[in-house]
């Protein structure tokens, strides 16, 4: 009794610790989460200790004495902005009743910009760098109160960062009634854009109407406003040219309002732009000339417009380049001349009301050092004139926030479905591609040499475009998120985000009924594509080739499936820990980042395609937990398309000896659980050279064939027409 007593006390133990974990994992991104590994004193000065988080609004009082000093927040509770990863920055700050942050901590990013060479300690100093703003000033200058403290190549980063910390800061303030600021009201009556407008008005009615909006800057107030900043490095390096050169005149317009849009884009330029936006979404044209360009050349390689940055209220947009569109020329006769000419789309779900005001910020940057830059921004301001406007009786009816978040969602993934429209027919081409060759398998390998160039064009073309161009590498993580989504309330939403990952999950799912696992392992994994490719690079250059004893090569094989089952119970009790565990993946260092990473990450990489050097796939053979996952649910395959002779294991060995990951047992039994459909053991069934029954059978047609030419040919009958007479 006592015995069992005491196994009962252990499992409740147990449960107690998952339930904490699991809870913990559910609170990972909040303030409650956070705080404990804070000390109060790093936010406030003098701090000693963290009251109860409040009901009404997710803060935390900041305590000196027990007397509440401040109150501390999480960025991410508040507003939703993202950096390059697609996830929030998370920084805890604490905020006075004078409406000052008087502390700022950066606690948890994703942002890859940090793994590629730019140190954490610069962001963690550029972060509590924003002690002191006065967010009251903040809300008097619509934001721009402030100095941005860019770090070189984490631009975007910095300014996300930055968009968390006032716009939520600013929330606060008004929550809680600080520094006298209070949550913001609507001022008069609510408009709408009238889009039945489609009046056609030259360049000289628009420009002074307000329609079209400018920001002139010449060389000598760009030169004034560096001075200004006290920075000697940017004051060595002025800008060239006289004091009234034109350093950028960029002039702007909401073209998706009718008139304004027919006016400058011309009625088929107007039609181009409306088949290009969808439903609930708007667009700008931005119009520049001068030294300085508003779109710069960062995107090219980034994808993000990190000049220009659209800012409506606590809303923000940075634009991609799927969300820019050059136009060739103005359909107004009167207009100026422009060196740049673009369309920028703002999305639905970023809540835009073009009757609203709002502005446009203008990075402008200046060289001083090799790779280090100064920043300074300048507004300009946009307000749609009154006569595009109707008044609104009565609002709109809301959803509510559930339906409201669906929505958003859904617009969001089409959205990114559209901008990769290319990339999706180019994927859908490899699996048509793929699908007839394992259809017509026997004549796709009929000719041994042709075969193998198509197998190293496709491995290559995985390797390069679904590898290192699109990101869509699968991982074991991808089937942990999906255990957990199921768990907590399956939505397709967030697989639908990645559209070329979610349609070769699809193909997966069809190819283990076809297949098996070996249809992706063996031609759509980037990381398998670029073992088998060095392995054959290495065997150019005579590297030798090391067979491991069949006893050895059969324990081996439950590896894999150790690690994946092992990852797979550590993501029941939290996601986090088991991505951190999935690093045995090498795809995120290898694939993902290119190498770029900390270097034992790249060692263990480097490592394990060494190995695949002498040893062809090591790791897709012994360590792959995705491989083994998807063993698993392979042996319901319907069909069997791998042809095989009865001679094949007794005698015959050449297939087995010659499979590149082992996957023939010696008495000649193809293992589907290993095999990675390479079809080599295809080519091997047809070869006049290799496989002795077809050898044998082309000496028995020589046989009958020369038998065939050495029989007499019998005389014809004395009577017969034809017979010689002597």
């Amino acid at each position: 009794m006592t015995a069992k007593r005491a196994i009962y006390n252990w499992l409740g133990a147990i449960v107690v610790i998952l339930a904490g974990i699991m809870a913990g994992e559910a609170n990972a991104e909040s303030l409650a989460n956070f705080l404990p590994d804070i000390t109060p004193s790093e936010l406030v000065e003098g701090a000693d200790a963290f009251g109860p988080i409040r009901q009404d609004l997710p803060v935390a009082p900041v305590l000196k004495g027990g007397e509440t000093i401040a109150y501390a927040f999480l960025t991410s509770d508040f507003v939703g902005t993202t950096g390059y990863s697609g996830k929030p920055i998370h920084v805890v700050a604490a905020i006075d009743a004078d409406a000052v942050l008087t502390g700022v901590k950066l606690v948890k990013h994703s942002e890859p910009i940090v793994l590629i060479g730019i140190p954490e300690s610069k962001m963690v100093k550029v972060t509590e760098g924003y002690t002191g703003l006065d967010l009251k000033a903040e809300v008097a200058s619509g934001g721009t109160a402030h100095d941005l403290d860019i770090i070189s190549g984490a631009t975007v980063t910095i300014m996300v960062i930055d968009d968390s910390l006032v716009r939520a800061g600013i929330k606060v303030a008004r929550g809680l009634g600080l520094g006298g600021l209070s949550p913001a009201q609507p001022t008069g009556p609510r408009r709408e854009v009238d889009m039945t407008q489609e009046a056609i008005s030259d360049w000289s009615t628009l420009s002074g109407d307000g329609s079209v909006r400018r920001l002139t800057l010449d060389v000598g107030q760009i030169n004034a406003a560096f001075e200004e900043t006290g920075d000697a490095r940017a004051i060595k390096r002025p800008e060239k040219g006289a004091p009234d050169d034109t350093f950028i005149d960029m002039q702007m317009a909401l073209v998706s309002v009718p008139s304004i849009g027919k006016s400058l884009l011309g009625d088929a330029e107007y039609r181009n732009m409306l088949a290009w936006l969808d439903e609930g979404e708007h667009a700008i044209l931005v119009m520049g000339r001068g030294a300085y360009s508003f779109k710069g050349s960062g995107y090219v390689r980034g994808g993000i417009f990190d000049r220009i940055h659209l800012i409506q209220g606590d809303k923000s947009v940075r634009f991609f380049d799927k969300q820019h569109v050059r136009i060739g020329a103005l359909g107004t006769p009167d207009s100026p001349s422009f060196t740049e000419l673009d369309l920028f789309k703002i999305p639905a779900e970023a809540d835009f009301d073009p009757a609203e005001p709002f502005r446009l910020q203008l990075l402008v940057q200046r060289a001083v050092g090799a790779v280090e830059k100064t920043f300074l921004t300048f507004d300009l301001d946009y307000k749609l004139p009154q006569s595009y406007l109707l008044p609104v009786a009565a609002p709109a009816p809301v959803l509510n926030n559930a339906d409201d978040e669906a929505a958003a969602k859904s617009q969001l993934w089409k959205r990114i479905w559209k901008d990769k429209s290319v990339e999706i027919g180019i994927l859908g081409v490899m699996l048509l591609v793929l699908t007839g060759t394992f259809f017509f398998q026997f004549q796709a390998t009929a000719n041994a040499r042709v075969f193998f160039w198509f197998r190293m064009g496709f491995l290559t073309f995985t390797l390069f475009f679904l590898g290192w161009y699109a990101n869509a590498q699968l991982s074991v993580v991808n089937l942990m998120a999906l255990a957990g989504s199921l768990r907590s309330g399956f939505t397709w939403d967030a697989f639908l985000m990645d559209p070329l990952v979610f349609i070769q999950w699809f193909a997966v799912a069809a190819a283990l009924v076809f297949w098996g696992r070996g249809a992706y392992c063996g031609w759509l994994c980037p990381f398998g594509a670029l073992q088998e490719l060095t392995n054959k690079i290495a065997r150019a250059f005579r590297f030798p080739q090391w067979t491991l004893p069949w006893g050895l090569h059969e324990r081996l094989w439950p590896l894999k499936y150790m690690i994946f089952f092992g990852l797979f119970g550590v993501s029941m009790v939290s996601i986090p820990m088991a991505e951190t565990y999935a690093e045995v993946e090498p795809f995120k260092t290898a694939i993902i980042l290119k190498f770029v990473r900390d270097w034992p990450f790249v060692v263990y990489a480097l490592v394990l395609l060494f190995a695949g050097l002498f040893i062809e796939r090591f790791y897709c053979r012994y360590l792959c937990p995705l491989g083994g996952a998807l063993a698993i649910p392979a042996r319901i395959r319907m069909f069997d398309w791998l042809r095989r002779y009865k001679e094949c294991g007794n005698p015959c060995q050449t297939c087995a000896n010659e499979c590149p990951v082992q996957a023939i047992h010696p008495t000649g039994e193809i293992n589907p659980n290993e095999c990675v459909d390479c079809l080599h053991c295809q080519v091997l069934y047809q070869s006049a050279d290799k496989c002795p029954v077809v050898i044998r059978k082309l000496k028995r047609r020589e046989k009958i064939g020369s038998a065939d030419l050495n029989i007499p040919l019998k005389s014809p009958p004395a009577n017969h027409p034809n017979a010689k007479t002597s």
